[in-house]
């Protein structure tokens, strides 16, 4: 077969897959930036071009700017504490324990359930008087904490973010374990030798060894807070007031409550750059450092 009818034979390969992405994703892009100049309102395909209205509306507005404070609350939060979190599990959990496939299975089952079972869950366990934690705290005698977190413009947030973590830390903890069991033992026995602690093997040998791991869980924990939706809509509705609204949230909130898909999808178009612009710089970071290391 010459390179002329293997060319041929490629593009022919490559077309379904280029069609599916340019109509499934091109396309809808293309569509989004279309309805963000407009007062599409979602029903009525007769609609009037505003140009940059919508945009200088929702900078005028007091929800974009509370939507992008709370989201990056979110991601800083899930990134750092549950990566941490995650790390510390992975430590205990490569050491010679007992039941150690136990452990490993246990931490893992969270990641298992959808979102859906884990917001009305962790709902119930939270409600004020006979939520789960208000009980165990009247069991020991503590009857004077404000235990409505889900009711608080103060706690909300975190208390969503706490939910998130505990659904989503299995996942990070069992790249974590994996990138551990590729540490070379015959490096550690050698620091030891050297008289090295704990401390610095985990700082010079293990963590520098791990970069592919840290890399990986920072990335997805950046993508799961930057996307963050299902739980402020399954156990706050965005609220009280707007203290746990997202990015997500909000355009979802704006389209399909307030019916203003146009302002929606400038929304969109905002929270698509935001998100891109992150995600870039995070992964060009780490990259650099996973080189470094």
């Amino acid at each position: 077969m010459n390179s002329a009818v293997m060319k041929k034979t490629m593009y022919i390969f490559v077309l379904p897959a280029l069609l599916f992405y340019c109509v499934f994703w091109i396309f809808p892009i293309l569509k989004l930036f279309q309805y963000s100049v407009s007062d599409y309102n979602g029903y009525v395909q007769q609609f009037n071009y505003v140009g940059l209205d919508n945009y200088m509306a929702l900078f005028k507005a007091d929800i974009l700017g509370v939507a992008i404070k709370n989201t990056l609350i979110y991601t800083v939060i899930t990134v750092v504490l549950g990566n941490v979190i995650a790390l510390m599990i992975a430590l205990l959990l490569n050491a010679n324990i007992r039941s150690k496939g136990f452990y490993r299975s246990a931490f893992y089952i969270p990641t298992l359930f959808s979102a859906i079972v884990v917001g009305f869950i962790w709902s119930y366990i939270y409600m004020p008087q006979e939520g789960l934690i208000a009980s165990f705290l009247a069991m020991i005698g503590i009857q004077n904490i404000d235990t409505n977190f889900l009711g608080s413009f103060t706690k909300a947030l975190y208390a969503i973010i706490a939910v998130d973590i505990w659904k989503n830390i299995g996942t990070s903890t069992i790249i974590f374990l994996a990138g551990l069991q590729m540490v070379p033992h015959d490096l550690l026995e050698a620091g030891k030798i050297d008289g090295a602690g704990k401390w610095k093997l985990f700082r010079f040998i293990t963590l520098p060894l791990l970069a592919t791991s840290v890399t990986i869980n920072i990335t997805l924990s950046v993508i799961n807070g930057l996307k963050a939706f299902d739980y402020p809509f399954i156990m706050t509705g965005g609220g009280p007031g707007i203290s746990t609204n997202t990015l997500i949230f909000a355009m979802y909130e704006m389209a399909f409550t307030d019916q203003m898909f146009g302002k929606a999808s400038a929304f969109g178009i905002i929270s698509f750059a935001v998100i891109i612009a992150i995600t870039a710089v995070c992964v060009f970071t780490l990259n650099r450092k996973e080189v470094a290391a």
